[in-house]
């Protein structure tokens, strides 16, 4: 069970250690997170000259803490749980703690090797947390959710309880074989370069009458060009924009189902 990575030795005989997250941030960082605001969070953040920004928010604040105070003491097998719901879009709240989840990762030579959690399926709140993903997006966060109506709707009809498990084989495989760079461990040594996704000018959707108003709501929505949304139907497009407008109070002037034929076109 025990196996060398660098200058340590890394044992995964059972038990693991296991520690909320909370607690984790108390031991190695001396602060408690625990019903602290975002204006305090942020506060922690600067007293201890952790880089942040304004686009950040409680999540990412507290797990800006985590990584910089926490990690590297975590060489030994250890499962970080109940992690704030801030930091957990999709996962179920916590039976004990509505201000937690029931998540954990496996920490190892202070490197996350699994994450795990139960999966949410209450409508009401998937919405309110993709709610609050989007306005984060709005204020700068490029990493946040948008607001994915279809999943909702899927979990309106119905999901039972369930949960889920990833596990980074070629991290587990950097520990076995004591290689300290992941690209030493891969097939394919050289990763392609992420593409971003194309996205059209407001100009180029005006040219199907869509209003500028509504060109970020579309490609919050996945339609990136104006040549996505042909052969969308329409009917499903217009409940969608509809839906969207009135439960982000966005305030804007509802389309025609006219309109939106027009514009699937």
């Amino acid at each position: 069970t025990k196996v060398t990575f660098g200058d340590k030795e890394i044992d995964f005989k059972r038990p693991f250690r296991r520690m909320t997250m909370s607690d984790a941030i108390k031991q190695y960082a001396g602060v408690d997170i625990t019903g602290k605001s975002e204006d305090e969070l942020r506060a922690i953040c600067k007293q201890m000259e952790i880089e942040i920004d304004d686009t950040m928010g409680k999540g990412k604040l507290i797990d800006a803490i985590f990584g910089e105070k926490c990690e590297e003491h975590l060489v030994q097998p250890t499962f970080i749980m109940d992690y704030p719901i801030e930091m957990s879009p999709l996962c179920k709240r916590h039976r004990n703690n509505p201000e937690l989840t029931e998540r954990f990762e496996l920490f190892v030579a202070g490197k996350e090797l699994c994450n795990a959690y139960s999966e949410l399926n209450d409508p009401i709140d998937q919405l309110e947390r993709f709610q609050e993903q989007l306005r984060l997006s709005e204020r700068g966060d490029d990493e946040a959710m948008y607001i994915d109506m279809d999943f909702v709707r899927a979990l309106e009809y119905g999901m039972p309880t369930c949960s889920g498990m990833g596990i980074g084989i070629d991290r587990l495989t950097m520990f076995m074989t004591n290689q300290p760079s992941i690209q030493d461990v891969l097939f394919f040594p050289q990763m392609r370069p992420e593409k971003k996704p194309q996205k059209d000018t407001a100009e180029a959707y005006a040219q199907k009458g869509i209003p500028a108003d509504w060109v970020p709501v579309l490609q919050k929505m996945g339609f990136n060009t104006v040549a996505s949304l042909n052969g969308v139907a329409a009917g499903k497009l217009f409940n969608d924009l509809c839906g969207y407008n009135k439960k982000n109070k966005l305030g804007l002037p509802n389309p025609t189902m006219d309109d939106v034929k027009r514009w699937v076109e």
